[in-house]
């Protein structure tokens, strides 16, 4: 089975999780694929291959060196986003992409114009959707490249590695993928997660990350006699949400950046949920923007009375970059020179979001992000080119076999 295959063959795997749910997984129809998974890895010759009643999967690749050589690890999740159905993935592949549209169904286009990103893969091959499900390659993409890398040693045992630790783990698009991971089970040094986006990209700093949960208490009467006794929680959370920052939104920043991302409303006249995300590069101006919600929510209490509002703000991850800067460069490094030994130019920049290897490097596992190929995440315009996938899986090789010399 070539990467393609196992990567389309992933697709037909509806595994997408679900915030609001307090089970682990957060959806059933994970463990589905999880269970397909272990079984996989036991066909494909791995050892000590095991999942937990969490639906978290670890396997090892022996080493095939008497030498001592550090123990390394690569992450995937295999959940995919809230965001965006994924149930009846229709996959297909547009051979020879000649830089045009591409029509995913009647009226649904994938266009240069609005993704410029396609630009840079004329003459690939690309998987695409039939534009109404995401694809699926955030992260079946990074499953893909590993596996097929774990099978490509097995198959060159000229190339020499040491023990070689593999894991995939649930609801990582939740912020909770790292929180049941077994570091010590693990038993890595270091590890890295393939669950960055285009090609060359490697990424060791990411946001600082809380999510802000409002209740807004209004009180309901008759619209004809509400006049000084009725408050509109739908008007409050309307006012709520224009206290915060207009221009500190996804879609008015870039960068290092950060912003306050209203990701859904529940309202009527007597009560109103808002949900937020917040984030930040910076530790300081994080924690400013975390008291500003609260500092909104305290306002409203004042102008409408005590309990009318109230904020529950909690972190979901820090910023892997003090981290890795702390001794464990030579994590990084090792994939600059992996990448560029497989004819790969990287692009090191800051993640406009987060991973699981941001938790794992908090809990004593450094862990920075390598590029899956997967461009457009989270909705009917992903995108995945072969070619992509396929040198991921070059630099996951290479990285194993360059731990060797070190």
């Amino acid at each position: 089975m070539n990467i393609t295959e196992r990567f389309l063959n992933y697709t037909h795997y509806d595994t997408q999780s679900a915030e609001d749910s307090q089970s682990v997984p957060s959806t059933p129809k994970q463990l589905i694929f999880a269970a397909y998974l272990k079984e996989e890895l036991q066909r494909e010759g791995l050892t000590d291959v095991e999942m937990d009643d969490k639906g978290y999967i670890y396997a090892t690749l022996p080493a095939n060196v008497t030498t001592e050589v550090p123990v390394i690890g690569f992450i995937s999740h295999y959940d995919t986003s809230p965001d965006c159905s994924g149930a009846d993935i229709r996959p297909r592949i547009v051979e020879h992409y000649d830089g045009g549209d591409i029509e995913l169904s009647q009226g649904i286009v994938l266009s240069p114009q609005k993704f410029p990103e396609l630009l840079g893969h004329v003459g690939d091959d690309l998987i695409v959707t039939d534009g109404h499900t995401l694809l699926g390659a955030d992260d079946k993409a990074g499953i893909a490249e590993i596996v097929q890398a774990m099978v490509w040693l097995q198959q060159h045992p000229e190339v020499k590695h040491g023990k070689i630790r593999v894991a995939f783990n649930p609801d990582e698009e939740i912020g909770m993928g790292a929180h049941h991971f077994d570091v010590e089970k693990f038993g890595c040094q270091w590890a890295y997660t393939m669950d960055g986006g285009d090609v060359g990209e490697l990424e060791y700093e990411n946001f600082n990350a809380a999510s802000a949960k409002i209740a807004i208490r209004g009180i309901s009467v008759h619209p004809g006699y509400a006049k000084g006794k009725m408050v509109n929680a739908n008007a409050l959370a309307a006012e709520f949400a224009s206290m915060l920052p207009k221009d500190e939104t996804p879609e008015t920043t870039e960068g290092y950046e950060g912003f306050f991302h209203l990701v859904g409303i529940q309202s009527n006249t007597e009560q109103a949920k808002l949900s937020y995300i917040i984030r930040d590069h910076d530790r300081q101006k994080f924690e400013q923007r975390k008291q500003l919600v609260l500092a909104c929510a305290a306002k409203m209490n004042d102008k409408y009375g005590e309990g009318t509002v109230t904020a529950d703000v909690n972190d979901q991850y820090y910023n892997m970059r003090e981290k890795i800067e702390d001794g464990n460069m030579h994590v990084v490094d090792l994939v600059l020179k992996a990448m560029q030994e497989v004819g790969v130019a990287p692009k090191v920049r800051p993640i406009r979001g987060g991973t699981d290897g941001a938790q794992l490097s908090f809990k004593g596992l450094p862990c920075p992000n390598i590029f899956a190929g997967g461009i457009n995440f989270h909705g009917p315009f992903e995108f995945v080119p072969i070619q992509s996938m396929e040198k991921a899986m070059q630099v996951v090789v290479k990285i194993c076999e360059r731990c060797v010399s070190l």
